[in-house]
């Protein structure tokens, strides 16, 4: 959990700089898209686009940006015709790193996110090469305000899978299928989430200890965030707070 969790620190901390870029706002417009082409245009009887409309609206993205992409995914024939995939590798170090991306030229995609591997000491392999490593998730975020013992009692009779306290927060772990049961349950005994995602969790992490090789890894997950078509990054490193305060000085 430790690499997994400090790489959400960084990523929050970056996302204050780049939320008002293009490629952020195009990363969540391609979600909605997505959703809405895949389950209808309204929300209420679409989880999967509730879920990215509050997501675009947590990062800023315009409400008439979320209404125009959701009217695009929704129009039959109509806008572009993303497809999902999932990319495997291993970054410097042998830190394992699963890529989720959408996009309209697989071809591009792929050609682009080996090049970073490659420059970055990594390796891009086969589809399922490390995959296993990562258990998905649902996680659901809430502020250290709430009652912990009644969101314990809810969420366990919702059939969670765990809750715990972490970095002056509370996270409800639930498995994929039940995801939307939690999220519902949750917020119908008056619990609503400061973040509800699927995510991927490593098994056991990688202990990185040379600060190249860490420059490595953080410059890779760096310029895969960066990329249009990338919508999620995961690795499974442990690097020391001393050795990621010096790279960031």
């Amino acid at each position: 959990m430790s690499g997994h969790s400090k790489w959400s620190t960084i990523k929050h901390k970056k996302a204050k700089v780049d939320s008002q870029r293009a490629v952020v706002f195009q990363k969540y417009s391609r979600e909605l898209i997505v959703s809405a082409r895949l389950g209808g245009a309204d929300p209420a009887g679409n989880f999967r686009l509730r879920t990215a409309i509050e997501k675009a609206k947590a990062a800023g993205l315009p409400n008439d940006n979320i209404k125009r992409a959701i009217e695009k995914g929704a129009g039959a024939g109509s806008g572009d015709n993303y497809e999902e995939l999932i990319y495997e590798g291993y970054a410097a170090g042998g830190v394992a790193v699963v890529v989720e991306a959408m996009t309209d030229n697989r071809n591009r995609t792929a050609g682009d996110i080996r090049s970073y591997f490659t420059k970055y000491n990594g390796s891009l392999g086969a589809t399922g090469c490390v995959g296993w490593m990562f258990d998905q998730k649902g996680v659901l975020t809430f502020n250290e305000d709430t009652d912990f013992e009644k969101l314990f009692e809810a969420a366990i009779n919702l059939d969670a899978e765990d809750i715990t306290e972490e970095d002056e927060q509370y996270k409800v772990y639930t498995s994929p299928e039940n995801f939307q049961k939690v999220v519902e349950g949750l917020e119908a005994e008056g619990f609503k989430a400061e973040s509800a995602e699927l995510t991927r969790l490593p098994q056991n992490t990688v202990e990185v200890t040379d600060e190249k090789t860490a420059d490595q890894i953080l410059k890779l997950l760096d310029k895969l965030e960066e990329h249009d078509d990338v919508q999620n990054v995961y690795a499974n490193f442990d690097i020391s707070d001393e050795i990621i305060q010096k790279l960031e000085a």
